[in-house]
């Protein structure tokens, strides 16, 4: 599965029963709860990194890429809009792109 895959997956429960998914019911409770569990799992992420638990890290790594799609979604981003981001990065030095920030 790629990320193409679950984002197209996570946009087809966006209108779906909430009762069916639960990618369903975190849609439909809106943005601001996508964006907030997108942030428990990151700092679940981060304890794990720390702990250097690599298997522990590798899944919550994986909640993160999810809670992230899940996050976008909610806001109609689409995750073109983010690989094309990352896309026109690649073109310049971390450094640099952080200067024009």
């Amino acid at each position: 599965m790629t990320l193409d895959d679950l984002y197209t997956t996570i946009l087809t429960r966006k209108n779906a029963d909430p009762d069916s998914s639960w990618t369903a019911q975190l849609l439909a409770k809106g943005p601001e709860k996508c964006a907030e569990k997108f942030g428990e799992e990151a700092i679940e992420a981060i304890i794990e990194a720390i702990k250097d638990n690599k298997p522990a890290l590798t899944s919550e790594a994986a909640d993160v890429l999810y809670h992230l799609l899940v996050m976008l979604a909610a806001r109609d981003i689409p995750l073109s809009d983010v690989l094309t981001e990352l896309a026109n990065r690649q073109h310049q030095s971390g450094l640099e792109e952080k200067a024009t920030r």
